[in-house]
């Protein structure tokens, strides 16, 4: 195979790990502290796209509509945890599963109603459209790379601030008892409703750079849900370094997997058999990965501490 487009690939790769990070980012902190199976988180990535681009329009600035966007989605999230989550924290997990199943359907409708079934479309300026080269005769756009750096700046940021914080220490608190860090006075209810935001606002950021390169059209976080799920199976439920390693694991195994399987299977079988099974079984590729880190490690790589 060709070395500059297994390069390309694993840039892809990269690039797709650390936008499912910022989805399974928000979904681990979350389930952790608050043990909550919200099925909804893909239609908050889905509510930042939608936002991004609106407010894109409306400022003509790309930078500016993100700057609008953000609060927005922290807004929104708040909204949602406050009016209908809040009450599903002493239900079971089956309950909370038909519950936000409920909201997704909700969301969708909701968007359909306020900008239509019709897709829509960001684009990029013109300073975000280039593309530089990773090494000699390898370019790669600018844009992608930039996903990389923010997507890595927000790891470390989640990291700074659960490591090195006192809201970290409160999530941490909060995670392994949060009925004891009610009783020494810290008001719960207003933790769960900032952590709740503050996912939002990862996923929504993972929605608000999926735009530009693709359309952004109702359900469109849907997909990606599925994949942060096995993210922070594969790291660890509850797991933020777990989730992030397991993230830009499991993007560049499907990316590469996509483009290397059919190649390597052309070495057993003919090329049109090649051709027909490689995309099939490159599609389960993550499935098998994380069927085999299960066997291995049934808690994940990285499991949270409960100590």
């Amino acid at each position: 195979m060709d070395t500059l487009l297994l390069l390309e690939q694993f840039f892809n790769g990269l690039q797709f790990g650390v936008m499912l990070f910022l989805i399974a980012a928000g979904l681990t902190l979350v389930f952790g502290i608050m043990d909550m199976v919200n099925l909804a988180h893909g239609s908050l990535v889905m509510i930042g796209a939608y936002l991004a681009t609106t407010f894109i329009g409306w400022t003509g600035s790309f930078l500016g509509g993100l700057a609008l966007a953000i609060p927005a989605t922290f807004a929104v999230g708040a909204l949602v945890e406050v009016v209908a989550l809040r009450t599903l924290y002493r239900r079971n997990h089956l309950e909370q599963v038909l519950a936000t199943f409920g909201l997704i359907l909700f969301f969708n409708e909701i968007v359909r109603i306020i900008w239509g079934p019709i897709s829509l479309y960001s684009g990029l300026p013109d300073y975000l459209t280039g593309q530089v080269e990773i090494i000699p005769g390898a370019p790669y756009p600018v844009f992608r790379l930039i996903i990389i750096a923010v997507g890595l700046a927000v790891a470390g940021i989640i990291y700074a601030i659960v490591a090195h914080t006192r809201l970290g220490m409160l999530i941490r608190a909060g995670a392994s008892n949060n009925e004891m860090v009610g009783a020494l006075g810290i008001n719960i209810k207003s933790l769960f409703t900032f952590v709740f935001a503050l996912g939002a606002v990862f996923a929504g950021l993972a929605g608000m750079l999926l735009g530009p390169l693709t359309s952004v059209e109702p359900g469109i976080g849907e997909p990606l849900l599925i994949l942060a799920f096995v993210v922070i199976i594969i790291g660890g439920i509850g797991s933020i370094r777990g989730a992030f390693i397991a993230a830009i694991l499991v993007g560049v195994v499907d990316t590469v997997g996509r483009v290397a399987l059919p190649v390597l299977l052309r070495a057993f079988v003919t090329d049109a058999a090649a051709d027909t099974a490689g995309p099939a079984v490159a599609s389960m590729l993550i499935y098998i990965l994380m069927a085999a880190i299960l066997v291995v490690r049934p808690q994940g790589l990285f499991p949270a501490r409960t100590g």
